[in-house]
C-alpha cells in the first residue's frame, strides 16, 4: 500500500470520518473531503510543507473567526468546516460582478485582520512570519532578475522601514481561498499566516482570478479603486505595496522555472507603476 493512502487511513480512522470524495494531492498538502460521525461536511487535510502546517496554527488561533473553524489538529493533519455553499468567486467574476467579489474578499480579510488580539494573547500564539522576512527572496534576487523588480525591492524597503501599525494577515487572498460557509458566510481558507501592514493583504486580490483576468484594459486600475473605498487603505501606499508585491510573485515565479507567469506578474506590476502617479 502507497504509504501516503496508509496515512490517510489512518487518519479517517482516527477520527471516524467517512470519504465523501476524492482525495485530492498537491506538493504542499493532501485534501479529503468528508463527513464526521454526527453528518457534519469536513475537510481533512494534511500538510506536506512547513507553511501550511503555520497556517494551520493560524487557523487554530483564529477559532472560526473570519477563517474555517478548526475541529480536529494533530500535527500536520487538521479537520475543519467544509464550505457547502453554493456561491463562488470566480464565477462572480465572470458573471460580470467583479467589484462584488472585490467587496467580499476585503470584508473576509478585514476581518481576520482585527483578530490580533484573538491570536497573538493565546497561551500558545502562532509563530507568524514578518514582512521583511516574507520579501527576502526579492530583496536576494532583484537584481538579476529586471527593473521592475528591483523597483519593487527598493518600494518594499521603504514600507518597511516606515511601517504601520502590524495586524494578522491571511498572506494568500485570492478568489478561491475565500469560500461560501451559508449561514456562516463568507470564510478564508489556507492562511500563510504573516504579520505586517494590513494594506498587504490587499494586493493579491487585484492579480486574481487570474493574471489574463487582471490585465484586462482598465480591470486593474477599477478593483484598485474598490479596495480603497471597501477597506480605507492609504491609496499611495497601497500602490507601492501592489508594485512590491508584484515584484515578490514574479521572482517566486522565476525561481520556481514559472516563465509565463513570472512575465504576466511583472506586467501587472508595470501597469501598477502608473498607480503611483495618481
Amino acid at each position: 500500500m502507497d504509504p501516503g493512502h496508509a496515512g490517510e487511513l489512518a487518519w479517517l480512522r482516527r477520527w471516524r470520518l467517512r470519504p465523501v470524495g476524492d482525495a485530492v494531492t498537491t506538493a504542499s498538502s493532501t485534501l479529503i473531503p468528508v463527513q464526521t460521525m454526527s453528518g457534519e461536511p469536513a475537510m481533512l487535510k494534511l500538510a506536506h510543507a512547513p507553511e501550511e502546517v503555520r497556517g494551520a496554527d493560524l487557523l487554530v488561533a483564529l477559532d472560526g473567526h473570519g477563517a474555517a473553524r478548526v475541529l480536529e489538529r494533530s500535527g500536520a493533519a487538521i479537520l475543519l468546516e467544509r464550505a457547502t455553499g453554493a456561491r463562488d468567486l470566480v464565477r462572480m467574476v465572470a458573471d460580470g460582478r467583479d467589484d462584488d467579489a472585490t467587496r467580499t474578499i476585503c470584508a473576509a480579510a478585514g476581518r481576520i485582520h482585527v483578530a490580533p488580539g484573538a491570536v497573538l494573547e493565546r497561551e500558545d500564539p502562532p509563530e507568524l512570519i514578518d514582512l521583511p522576512t516574507w520579501f527576502r527572496e526579492l530583496f536576494a534576487n532583484a537584481d538579476r532578475i529586471g527593473a521592475l523588480h528591483r523597483r519593487g525591492a527598493d518600494l518594499a524597503e521603504q514600507l518597511l522601514d516606515d511601517p504601520r501599525e502590524p495586524v494578522v494577515l491571511h498572506g494568500d487572498l485570492h478568489h478561491g481561498n475565500v469560500l461560501d460557509f451559508g449561514e456562516r458566510g463568507w470564510l478564508a481558507i489556507d492562511p500563510k499566516g504573516l504579520t505586517g501592514e494590513a494594506a498587504f493583504d490587499y494586493c493579491n486580490v487585484l492579480c486574481n482570478p487570474s493574471h489574463e483576468r487582471a490585465l484586462r484594459p482598465g480591470r486593474l486600475e477599477r478593483q484598485f479603486g474598490v479596495v480603497v473605498d471597501a477597506t480605507g487603505v492609504e491609496r499611495a501606499r497601497l500602490a507601492r505595496w501592489l508594485v512590491a508585491w508584484c515584484a515578490l510573485s514574479s521572482t517566486w515565479f522565476a525561481i520556481d522555472d514559472d516563465p509565463g507567469h513570472a512575465e504576466s506578474a511583472a506586467e501587472i506590476g508595470e501597469r501598477a507603476l502608473t498607480l503611483l502617479d495618481e
